[in-house]
């Protein structure tokens, strides 16, 4: 009489911390396609386009655990506590988050979360909005006597104020990326009439590299009237400085300023 065994599959717990990019589903490296063909489990995050979950093995769980300003599906305990029960339980975990999980994507909380189980864990960057979605829309964030630098700053903080840093920000020549600050707009704005830049250029872009992408350029001084005209919405970033002004729709603003200045 013959005997049937059964194997066992042992668990092997790690986790991959995955940056899915900007939005456009095209925009994720190779490295993370392979990540998410191999994962047992992908917790994701809002920004996340679904679409790149088509990269995963039909037997994979897909857990959405989105996180946006003022409406958080799950908190950052629970999914650190998610990202590790599943990793248990099931093996590899894919933790795919939009951008880089490192710019503004308590990534590195992460690591620390899952060290602390003794689980092994990694990271796959990713395009960060805050430097592909300018340039994708032509604005490079350096450009050779326009800027020589860049900030990448948070518009809120946990406590919900400004950041710090963009005080100094504002008082630098440099071109300065904010995340996370379109409901901030008016006062970031105005930190940056406090400097005497009124006319220094801005874009916003809703949803960058997505079929939902929305643009307004403009200068300080009109920006916040424009966002609201056009019904500019989160997800959004912002960009000020000289930097902006070499967008193709940019040249007509300056030209009508030029016009205006030489009536007066």
């Amino acid at each position: 009489m013959s005997k049937e065994y059964t194997v066992e599959r042992v668990i092997e717990p790690r986790i991959t911390l995955v940056g899915a990019g900007p939005g456009d589903p095209e925009l994720i490296t190779m490295k993370a396609v392979k990540a998410i063909q191999v994962a047992d489990v992908i917790l994701y995050d809002a920004l996340v386009n679904e679409e790149i979950l088509n990269y995963a093995s039909p037997s994979a769980v897909k857990v959405y655990v989105g996180k946006r300003s003022g409406n958080h599906s799950y908190s950052q305990d629970d999914v650190n506590k998610l990202m590790v029960r599943y990793a248990l339980e099931f093996g590899h975990v894919v933790r795919l988050k939009g951008g880089d999980p490192f710019v503004f994507g308590r990534g590195y909380e992460e690591l620390i979360f899952a060290a602390n189980y003794s689980i092994p864990a990694t990271a796959i960057p990713g395009l960060s909005s805050s430097i592909s979605v300018p340039g994708l829309q032509q604005i490079p964030v350096t450009h050779r006597g326009l800027s020589e630098s860049f900030w990448v700053v948070t518009g809120t903080t946990a406590t919900g104020e400004i950041s710090n840093d963009l005080y100094e920000a504002a008082r630098s020549k440099a071109t300065v990326v904010v995340l996370m600050g379109l409901k901030k707009l008016k006062k970031i704005v105005k930190l940056f009439e406090n400097e005497g830049k009124h006319k220094l250029p801005v874009a916003v872009i809703q949803s960058g590299s997505t079929d939902h992408e929305k643009v307004v350029v403009g200068i300080v001084e009109t920006i916040v009237e424009l966002v609201e005209e056009k019904g500019i919405a989160a997800p959004a970033i912002l960009v000020f400085g000289e930097v902006v002004s070499l967008h193709p729709s940019f040249q007509p603003i300056r030209e009508f300023y030029k016009a205006l200045a030489e009536e007066i």
